[in-house]
């Protein structure tokens, strides 16, 4: 059969919970997870079609079919995430993957069109991803906006005992302060993610069943940080370690540090610019940095109306050229304006053009991973001296913060 012939054949629709095997099928090959890896983790393919079953019933999943053959889909998570202070409905795409004989046909392009499209629908501004490549997500219009620091602590780098006055408490990981705790920590912190029910499954669905929690409580037995951790081959692993406050930080790092006995090392990951080192007495350890998670603006528009921009005392404009390369809506000039109590608005056209950029440099830039002017200056955009300056002046200097995996 011909490759149009075939092309003609194929047939995009929704995935729905009946063909929950073939979804499943599809990911195992895609991600070659094996049979050996199911056994390590304690899962039978009975078990992950049942996993996925909710996935499938709350996301919306696309996919082509070969008459009743599932042969390419994606899928998004309906989240939410914190930026700046404002909580923002967020399309997590996840489940990406084309059997390889059905490669190279524009299929993934498509699908990805109208999963966006249905983004822009729900007012999901803006979409998450972990990349399995950097390059090829970046062509789609996502850019990274977070790091993960892994560090690796020696036993005998491990901070010595600070007297606090609360106490740490061994718990099951589904104890409901640790999610009463996280859900107060992204409520802090630009960029988390608000765990909603799916968003925590996702984010065990793969751990160990030797994962143990970790509460720190203060003097008023109120949870103030946790941990999630697990100790194998003389090495205390830490999957996630959430503080509200300096106590809390310090309580659970007394709780790691009286492991000495136990351990060899310590190791774990920070998911903000700020390096284990400087936190140490000791802070010859080992750090290494790796990009974490890439983002896109699905709709500029609607993400601007609800963008906290930052206060200048006066009204605010800037003309500018916006290429998006999946995208019509997000592609030409736009004027934005921000009155004097930082609510911005955006709007058609609006004369000479100060500045340009892609959809990826725009998402980055207002994500403030990276800054107005370091992106300037490295010319992911072209901007006049004057744009560049209020966009340093509008935008919050905060790193992002993003743990999650799904």
């Amino acid at each position: 059969m011909s490759r149009r012939k075939l092309q003609e054949r194929l047939k995009m629709k929704n995935v729905e919970p009946q063909h929950g095997e073939q979804f499943n099928h599809l990911l195992r090959y895609v991600f070659q997870v094996t049979n050996h890896d199911l056994q390590t983790f304690g899962w039978e393919d009975r078990e992950i079609a049942q996993a996925k079953l909710p996935v499938l019933k709350q996301a919306d999943v696309l996919g082509w079919f070969d008459e009743d053959k599932l042969i390419s889909q994606l899928a998004v998570y309906p989240f939410q995430v914190n930026i700046f202070g404002r909580i923002y409905d967020m399309g997590g795409l996840t489940g990406v993957g084309t059997y390889p004989e059905y490669a190279n046909m524009g299929l993934m392009n498509q699908l990805m069109r109208q999963a966006l499209t249905n983004m822009r629908g729900r007012r999901q501004s803006i979409s998450y991803l972990y990349p399995y490549s950097i390059p090829y997500y970046r062509r789609k219009g996502w850019e990274i906006i977070s790091d993960k620091i892994s560090f690796e602590v020696k036993d005998t780098q491990l901070p010595k005992l600070k007297t606090v006055p609360g106490n740490v408490e061994r718990v099951t990981i589904e104890h409901p302060d640790i999610q009463t705790v996280y859900q107060r920590f992204a409520l802090q912190n630009h960029a988390a993610m608000l765990r909603n029910n799916l968003a925590w499954e996702e984010y065990l669905r793969w751990d160990l069943d030797d994962m143990t929690g970790a509460i720190y409580y203060d003097a008023d037995h109120e949870p103030s940080g946790f941990l999630l951790y697990w100790i194998a081959g003389e090495i205390f692993h830490i999957k996630e370690m959430v503080f509200l406050d300096e106590e809390a930080r310090t309580g659970l790092w007394n709780f790691i540090s009286a492991h000495f006995s136990m351990v060899t090392y310590v190791k774990g990951h920070t998911y903000k610019d700020e390096p284990m080192s400087f936190l140490l007495e000791d802070g010859d350890i080992k750090e290494t940095i790796a990009p974490y998670f890439m983002a896109r603006i699905v709709d500029v528009s609607q993400f601007v109306e609800q963008y906290p921009f930052q206060a200048q005392g006066e009204d605010c404009k800037l003309t500018f050229n916006l290429h998006d390369p999946m995208l019509e809506w997000n592609s030409g000039t736009f004027t934005l304006k921000v009155d004097k109590e930082g609510q911005g608005r955006l709007a058609d056209g609006g004369g000479t053009p100060s500045a340009s950029f892609d959809i990826q440099t725009l998402t980055t830039m207002l994500m403030s991973y990276k800054r107005p002017s370091y992106l300037q200056r490295i010319r992911r955009f072209h901007a006049d001296r004057e744009s560049v300056q209020l966009l340093e002046k509008l935008i919050a200097n905060e790193q992002p913060y993003f743990s999650d995996y799904f």
